[in-house]
């Protein structure tokens, strides 16, 4: 995923003490501010959530302005090397802050923190607390022990945690879409990821918990929710109570049938577990959005074994081939790496013309960045030159942008049902809005009454590369 950064909101940043709570919409007082950022997936900004209801319960308040601040929170990623780099200059620069307001604690949160806790806290010093996605439970207790100045650290992973009864504060939401984590850890061990290390194995989060948190959003307001999981295909439940074994397919029914005003997303899918069942739930209800996320990282054969992805090119062409027959139109996108170690000409040729077969809406491409404690760190040589891997990802950025806006054209002059979800950043005249095939959509607001969280129909007239551009159409 591109990295993003999340922090979270005060009402109003002159009134001390005071913070707004998005969920409750009102503003109170609170004791102590805290501020998070978060970087990588959209697993870390879900966590990020959580962390806020933990420390809000405690309270602690949200705040934007990082130096009024008592608590600074960096949510963090080790999936790449430059998500690394850019936490650790944060890190120095809060550091800065801190001297100048000596009670200010600053923790870690998250994979990095999990990876790195002895050289943060002692080597560099950069840290009061670190703190890692399975132990946000005891920050309560880590702050006091931070307070005391003692070096506050949990980064044990759990078999079973999974913050199901805790309810997330929307930090920087936009009131229209939610995140909602179905599950957590990562039983796949790619060779090339840290994920299973730093997340620990996969467990399922109760279905009812999970039901109850989109009921609760839909009544506060939101239109759309993404199920979030490292493989959300491999949920898997049981209701004892009723004697029924959740899937994914039936808890993807079962969000569904929240209300048909509701759309519904997931991330991230596995191409060896994506059933039929799924794609044919898809094609039942209206609202779950034809979308998916199948992420294939390379299309040699070869490399894919190194990679332990548990799947060939024909067994992954194949089932893009399925999802296009069951759900015809349906968005795919994937994630793509260059220069995985070994990579040869003739299979950085593979993974080009499977991008050529697939011709993807949206693509996340990297070049590859060896991770410390990961099986490919330990069993092979990272021994493709910087200049080869850029080379290679700039060809497939290339061919990408190519199929992209090939993928935009063949929607002018098409009407699409759009959920408005924010004015266009561009000007406060436009609305922002997405189809269920996650294009984006830029339209003039014109005379017609609408708000954020409002389906119309907009006909698209043009577009660029990653934009559709229309006008409304009711």
């Amino acid at each position: 995923m591109e990295m993003l950064e999340l922090a979270g909101k005060a009402h109003d940043e002159s009134r001390q003490g005071e913070a707004y709570d998005p969920l409750v919409k009102e503003t109170v007082l609170y004791k102590k501010r805290f501020y998070i950022e978060s970087y990588g997936c959209a697993m870390n900004f879900a966590d990020s959530e959580v962390v806020a209801s933990i420390l809000n319960a405690e309270g602690f308040g949200a705040t934007r302005n990082e130096a009024e601040a008592d608590l600074i929170f960096l949510n963090t990623c080790s999936i790449r090397e430059k998500a690394e780099m850019t936490v650790r200059k944060r890190l120095t620069e809060f550091r800065s802050l801190k001297k100048k307001k000596p009670g200010m604690l600053i923790g870690m949160l998250g994979c990095m923190a999990e990876r790195l806790k002895s050289q943060l806290l002692e080597e560099e010093k950069l840290v009061d607390l670190v703190v890692g996605p399975d132990a946000y439970r005891s920050l309560p207790a880590l702050i006091g022990e931070a307070e005391t100045g003692q070096k506050a650290v949990n980064v044990l992973l759990s078999r079973d945690e999974t913050y199901g009864d805790i309810a997330p504060i929307r930090l920087d939401s936009n009131g229209v879409c939610a995140f909602v984590s179905i599950m957590r850890g990562c039983n796949n061990m790619c060779s090339f990821c840290v994920v299973p290390f730093t997340r620990g194995r996969e467990r399922s989060r109760d279905a009812h918990s999970i039901i109850k948190e989109v009921e609760q959003l839909f009544q506060a307001g939101y239109r759309e929710v993404t199920l979030l999981g490292q493989n959300v295909d491999s949920y898997y439940w049981i209701d004892e109570q009723k004697d029924e074994t959740i899937t994914f397919a039936k808890l993807l029914e079962k969000t569904a049938l929240v209300s048909p005003l509701l759309r519904v997303r997931f991330s991230t899918s596995h191409p060896k577990d994506i059933t039929d069942e799924v794609l044919f739930t898809i094609a039942k209800y209206d609202n779950i959005c034809n979308y998916i996320h199948l992420p294939v990282q390379s299309g040699s054969n070869r490399i894919l074994q190194l990679m332990n992805r548990t799947y060939t090119r024909e067994w992954y062409i194949a089932k893009v081939n399925r999802i296009r027959e069951i759900l015809p139109g349906c968005g795919v996108s994937t994630d793509m790496i260059t220069g995985f170690c070994t990579e040869t000409e003739e299979d950085h040729r593979d993974s080009y013309t499977l991008m050529e077969y697939c011709k993807y809406d949206l693509a996340y491409m990297y070049y590859y960045s060896e991770r410390p404690g990961t099986l490919a760190e330990r069993r092979y040589e990272d021994d493709i030159p910087e200049e080869t891997k850029k080379r290679r990802l700039q060809e497939i950025i290339a061919l990408h942008r190519i199929h992209s806006l090939e993928s935009m054209q063949r929607d002018v002059n098409k009407t699409f049902k759009v959920l408005i979800e924010a004015n266009s950043k561009k000007s406060d005249s436009d609305w922002h809005g997405r189809t269920d095939h996650n294009k984006v959509v830029i339209f003039p607001k014109e005379n017609y009454q609408l708000q954020k969280g409002d389906y119309v129909n907009v006909r698209i007239n043009s577009c660029t590369a990653g934009t559709l551009l229309g006008t409304i159409n009711n």
